[in-house]
């Protein structure tokens, strides 16, 4: 069945132009002006069900002619108890939306071709769990996905050429054949052999010698391999002129042991008989996301100047010239944010980019020739990625307080929004009213948090209060819809997110102070924000719970051996014993470059150990966990039950199987959240 015809341009720019002169049907950044329904006043609050049927969508492409925009709708389904990902297109006038891939399956990365009609995605076909990911072909028009990759193990990654007439992909080297006469038994378990000094990651499991590379298809030949050797290559971005290819490699020394990776290039010619290599960028420190510059002359990227200060170091956009001449220009040297997701503007004139700046996270727009920058986006907002289109068109995800995650569409100096997946499921909610609090913390030094307040909330009152801390240790709560804060603002809590010191969003100092000093700078920010709450009258000062994941986790495991303050404790996926941890969890590099080798450097390692002081916990501590995560172990939440367990303080271990370092099978996902409202309920309402 055919869903569009040839004129399908030309009518959708009249509806744009239609639309255009109408106000209705434009939606500011700042979110604040909604559809006219978004108001409706009802008394239903947040609950777990929401949760469960939120959908969130990622992956925003913009189409070549700036009339389409395709996205990613991930939505997970209880009765089947998995999650399923869809790819959607809407209009950029918001009037059409299409579901292209069916929806109990799963697709994702659509890229769209340069003619503007096929759209590629990365799916596999049917229901077997086991099938490698394969590059498909959809007509935009209508008719059925057609298969275009058929690679044993896989396809990571792929990107269109600028001609439309190849592919690079990124593919894994296949596992060796093993060819065994007396065993056909494909399944046979066989011992894992291990040689590298990064010999694990979360989600695959132990690591062996097989590599990422990249390989040119022109649908018609098998995939011809254009990088090689003993090394992973991610990340390939096609030169616009279709010449070379830009991408990721650490190339120096044994790739486990440093994080410098750098911009390298290729040429992009099929048929040539060797593929040399072109090195972009000779920093010290990591250089990452390329972009092209329209002229194909230029090539932006990410860059980490001082890698010493590992993730507490402030990276910058920077450009170097595609002719590996080796010079480099830092375009936010004066400012002191995170930024990343570099694209250069159609015109080349200025390139976008996201940074994390005191809890929002803006688009901006950087002139080249001035380094002057211009935020495009308002206060209080969230913009999780973009994609700029040949016209100028820019898709773009946004999300506040008050509204999760939405497409929207630029026009010039217009936004509209273009999709509404969670219009009708929170249009009778009662959401939490959030503020902004800044206190001052360790050495006197501002520290911002977000404040959930239930709906009914009656200043006279002094309300139970949750910390729910944030990961990283380099990360930042910010102005997004926050599941946590809403539920627990539902409940009658009032929720503090804070951003401590080690946070992103506020400058590499207020980073950098957590570096070889876990629990110190941020346990203090934590005091005093309790403190002030408790003196404000807000906060009770009896019934007060933390609570965290990952470095969360971690926070939380500080707090209860420093203080017996705090009603209850959550420790999720968390670390307490970190020399136990040391050739266990997947950081030997980060653990390496912040304290030094565990047997030589004991003192610093001890010295930021919770484990030490375990023994003085009083604090009801609920810990949790996932059975397989090897980014942070079980093994460390297991050491911790044992000792609260030993001591006689009130605790309870939940591991769930075969779970990462996120939880994402629905069921679980439920439950998780229904222990953490029953564990605060128990201890603190």
């Amino acid at each position: 069945m055919t869903l569009f015809n040839d004129n399908i341009p030309i009518f959708i720019k009249k509806i744009i132009l239609r639309n255009l002169a109408s106000a209705l049907l434009l939606i500011s950044l700042t979110c604040g002006t909604a559809f006219a329904d978004d108001k409706k006043s009802t008394k239903s609050t947040f609950s777990i069900d929401h949760i469960m049927s939120l959908k969130t969508v990622s992956d925003v492409k913009v189409s070549q002619d700036g009339m389409w925009v395709a996205y990613v709708v991930r939505r997970m389904d209880e009765d089947k108890d998995k999650s399923f990902s869809q790819i959607w297109m809407s209009s950029i006038d918001g009037q059409i939306d299409i579901p292209l891939t069916a929806s109990y399956a799963n697709a994702s990365s659509p890229r769209w071709s340069p003619n503007g009609y096929d759209l590629a995605f990365l799916g596999v076909r049917g229901d077997d769990e086991d099938a490698e990911a394969q590059v498909w072909l959809l007509d935009r028009r209508g008719g059925e996905a057609r298969q275009h990759t058929a690679v044993k193990q896989g396809v990571n990654f792929f990107a269109y050429s600028p001609s439309g007439d190849q592919m690079v992909l990124v593919i894994q080297d296949a596992k060796p054949e093993v060819e065994d006469e007396k065993d056909n038994d494909k399944k046979k378990l066989k011992p894992w052999v291990i040689d590298r000094l990064q010999f694990k990651q979360d989600y695959v499991g132990y690591l062996d010698r097989r590599r990422t590379h990249l390989y040119l298809f022109n649908g018609k030949t098998d995939p011809a391999q254009i990088t090689s050797g003993d090394y992973d290559d991610d990340d390939p971005v096609w030169s616009p002129d279709g010449k070379n290819i830009a991408f990721v490699s650490k190339r120096f020394g044994d790739p486990d042991s440093n994080d410098n990776s750098d911009i390298w290039t290729v040429e992009a010619n099929i048929k040539a008989k060797s593929f040399p290599l072109l090195q972009i960028t000779k920093n010290k420190g990591p250089d990452t996301d390329p972009a092209w510059s329209p002229d194909s002359k230029s090539i932006a990227f990410i860059t980490s100047t001082e890698p010493d200060k590992l993730w507490y170091d402030v990276n910058h956009l920077a450009i170097s010239t595609a002719n590996g001449d080796g010079v480099t220009r830092i375009l936010t040297k004066d400012y002191d944010r995170f930024v990343f997701s570099p694209t250069y503007a159609p015109n080349g004139n200025s390139i976008y980019v996201l940074a994390e700046d005191e809890g929002d996270i803006p688009l901006i727009k950087i002139d080249l020739e001035t380094g002057s920058r211009e935020v495009q986006s308002e206060p209080n907002t969230v913009i999780a990625e973009f994609d700029i289109g040949s016209n100028g068109t820019i898709g773009y995800i946004l999300s506040s307080h008050e509204k999760p995650n939405e497409v929207y569409a630029r026009i010039g100096q217009d936004d509209i929004r273009l999709t509404g997946l969670n219009k009708e499921l929170l249009a009778s909610v009662t959401l939490a009213r959030v503020k902004r609090l800044k206190v001052k913390g360790w050495q006197d030094e501002d520290v911002e948090s977000f404040i959930y307040f239930p709906a009914d909330y009656n200043k006279e009152v002094s309300y139970p209060v949750i910390f729910n801390f944030h990961g990283g240790p380099v990360s930042q709560h910010n102005s997004s819809f926050d599941n946590w804060g809403q539920l627990y603002a539902a409940r009658g809590y009032i929720a503090v997110l804070p951003n401590p010191h080690g946070s992103s969003g506020y400058g590499e100092g207020f980073s950098n102070s957590l570096n070889k000093q876990w629990g110190t700078p941020d346990f203090a920010d934590i005091e005093a924000i309790a403190d002030f709450l408790i003196d404000s009258k807000v906060a009770d000062r009896k019934r007060i719970g933390i609570g965290g994941w990952s470095y969360g986790g971690i926070l939380t495991n500080y707090m209860i051996t420093q203080s017996t303050r705090y009603a209850a404790a959550v420790s999720g996926a968390s670390e307490v014993n970190h020399r136990a941890n040391y050739g266990h969890d997947i950081y030997q590099l980060e653990w390496e470059t912040e304290l030094g080798l565990p047997w030589e450097n004991i003192e610093g390692w001890e010295r930021m150990k919770p484990f030490n002081n375990v023994g003085k916990v009083t604090t009801p501590t609920l810990i949790l966990g996932g059975h397989v995560d090897w980014n942070v172990p079980i093994q460390n939440s297991e050491q911790l039950y044992q000792a609260l367990k030993r001591i006689g303080t009130p605790t309870q271990l939940v591991v769930y199987p075969d779970e990462h370092h996120g939880i994402k099978r629905p069921s679980f996902v439920r439950d998780r959240y229904n222990r953490y409202l029953d564990w605060y309920a128990q201890y603190i309402k």
